[in-house]
């Protein structure tokens, strides 16, 4: 089936917002329609990197009831996701937005009744379910090739600047490591066990901007099973996760929420299976993205509005207790 070009509209040209623009070039039927930044040069150095042809706002407001526009892609410091997307809900405007989608539970659960009360589309972007690497581990998970699961270890570390102005390190823009890098395993855990936790045990080394530099956290699932996680600004981490169960293991090679790349060990035999991007990654959310809009749905199945709300409440509980 054909479809007119999509045309998408970008709210805050920043550094995550690249990967996505990388992703749209290998996506045939659609385009980067229309960038919206307080800052006119960085969106139009943004729009003449990816092509030029890009429309320049200088407010969000203005791009969202631009009737062109078939959906926004919202890239703002996760600080500002929840009035970025309610703006763009209550414009009827289809919203992927970057994950994580809010920075609490109660401002998530605004976002999914406005969605279904406005009929429409709303996402969280977290990139990470829908590579194509993750399809080959979903099957094995399926076939049991690795028995019963028992635990899974995951690390996602790097040693990060200390501006205290940036947003990894300001509290006033939701900083800290939790909801920037520690959602990726507790994503990758809910997604392999399709449930949450009956209970967590949480430590953090909260750093002198306020913010958690380094916290751990171990989820107990049930059947006993454990998901042990850490998320560090202050040390690179090898980034791999691992599932291990009672035939043998599966781990998601480095940076495991972008690999390309994940080896299954079982019945005393090593399998190592290759799944290349087309691009930067993004594009594959994004497909699925415009898929489910020109479908007329609400929601993914791959990253639901359940599961979205199923992850900020668990990072709730994990940052009430550090």
């Amino acid at each position: 089936m054909s479809y007119k070009k999509f045309k998408w509209g970008v709210l805050g040209p920043g550094r995550i917002a690249h990967a996505f623009a990388d992703g749209l070039k290998v996506i045939d039927d659609t385009s980067l329609y229309a960038i919206a930044s307080s800052n006119v040069d960085r969106a139009t150095a943004f729009a003449n990197k990816y092509g030029g042809h890009a429309k320049i706002y200088n407010s969000y407001e203005a791009l969202v009831n631009d009737p062109e526009v078939d959906g926004v892609y919202i890239a703002t410091p996760h600080r500002f996701h929840f009035e970025n997307t309610m703006l763009s809900l209550n414009a009827g405007k289809p919203v992927l937005c970057e994950k994580p989608l809010t920075v609490n539970a109660a401002e998530t659960r605004q976002l999914i009744q406005t969605s279904r009360e406005k009929k429409v589309f709303l996402m969280e972007a977290l990139w990470t379910r829908y590579l194509p690497i993750y399809g080959v581990i979903r099957k094995w998970l399926d076939e049991k090739e690795i028995g019963d699961i028992s635990l899974m270890v995951g690390t996602f570390g790097f040693n990060a600047p200390k501006e205290t102005e940036d947003r990894w390190q300001n509290p006033e823009l939701a900083g800290g490591t939790l909801l920037d890098m520690g959602i990726y395993p507790i994503a990758v855990s809910q997604w392999v066990m399709g449930t949450q936790p009956k209970s967590f045990v949480s430590m953090a080394h909260i750093g002198s901007t306020g913010v958690d530099e380094l916290t751990t956290f171990s989820l107990k699932y049930e059947n006993n099973v454990i998901s042990q996680s850490h998320s560090s600004f202050m040390g690179n981490h090898v980034n791999d996760f691992l599932i291990y169960g009672n035939k043998g293991y599966i781990r998601i090679h480095p940076n495991f929420w972008g690999s390309t790349k994940a080896t299954l060990v079982a019945n005393d035999q090593e399998l190592t299976v290759s799944k290349p991007l087309h691009a930067s990654g993004f594009e594959y959310q994004t497909e699925e993205a415009m898929r489910c809009i020109r479908a007329g749905l609400l929601e993914s199945s791959g990253m639901s509005h359940a599961d979205t709300l199923a992850n900020i409440e668990l990072m709730d509980a994990i940052r009430a207790d550090i």
